[in-house]
């Protein structure tokens, strides 16, 4: 490994309505990746509750509070194992207490909290398995882009559904990212089709690092998610892939490798933004 190389790990959960067994399945994955190496973990979308939108809002924290009871669980379990995580998505409280941001939260190793990313896009769908997804009903927008330096790797922050957005992640790395970090709860319809093929699309159109965390199986209200969490190249090529069933993956970052797939094929460079109408 290179020395500018860091271990970084993906959590691959099955969440439910027990926030107390979602965070003790949390606490055990993040242990057990920080003992194998690595230095920044990503949770999935949903990774402390998963289930209706108005017991959601009512588990709603403030960034910043001493009394958020989970946030202040992450920050507590990343100073004790010595590594970053990013926790996303976590109902933030919003101006409407009925719909929360979701958010996606960047605690370092000393279990500061350092970035908060509130999701841009959401997920208003009719799928064609006939399911619907309403989150706006639900959810409270952000409107702000976050990078962050996380386990020395400046990481671009997004949540699930922004991942269609291809703009969104031209924009972090313009700011500078060098990983794009993707929590979610991609769904089982969607995923099936989608998930690795846009993952390894932002991968290779922005010549970055891509790490993803997915929720996985069946949840309440009859949701099913994908899995699959994963870590890409800025080749594109999966570096390592969970597949289904609850778990941790992990590979080793390396900007010099970043570095040389932009130096060999520039597209970065051969941008041409201004356009004649």
């Amino acid at each position: 490994m290179s020395a500018r190389a860091s271990v970084v790990a993906a959590v691959q959960l099955n969440s439910s309505e027990d926030v107390a067994g979602n965070l003790a399945a949390v606490q055990r994955m993040v242990t057990h990746a920080a003992a194998a190496g690595a230095r920044l973990v990503v949770l999935p979308e949903n990774f402390a509750f998963f289930g209706a939108a108005t017991e959601r809002a009512r588990l709603a924290e403030r960034a910043r509070e001493k009394g958020a009871t989970v946030l202040a669980t992450i920050a507590a379990l990343a100073r004790r194992c010595g590594v970053a995580i990013v926790a996303g998505g976590h109902p933030e409280v919003a101006a409407d207490p009925g719909r929360p941001y979701n958010s996606a939260l960047a605690f370092a190793a000393d279990g500061e909290l350092v970035g908060c990313y509130r999701k841009r896009h959401l997920f208003d769908v009719e799928l064609p398995d006939g399911a619907r997804y309403e989150e706006s009903r639900g959810t409270t927008p952000g409107d702000e882009l976050v990078v962050v330096e996380l386990a020395g790797l400046r990481c671009g922050l997004s949540i699930c559904y922004d991942l269609r957005f291809p703009e969104h992640y031209r924009a972090l790395v313009a700011a500078g990212a060098e990983l794009l970090l993707v929590p979610a709860a991609f769904t089982r319809t969607t995923g099936t089709d989608h998930f690795l093929v846009l993952l390894r699309a932002r991968a290779i159109e922005n010549q970055c690092w891509v790490v993803a965390a997915n929720q996985w199986g069946s949840h309440p209200g009859g949701r099913e998610t994908f899995g699959h969490s994963c870590v890409i190249d800025p080749w594109g090529r999966v570096v390592v892939d969970a597949g289904d069933g609850v778990g941790v993956v992990s590979a080793s970052v390396d900007l010099d490798q970043l570095q040389e797939v932009r130096q060999c094929l520039p597209a970065l460079a051969h941008r041409r933004d201004q356009v004649r109408g």
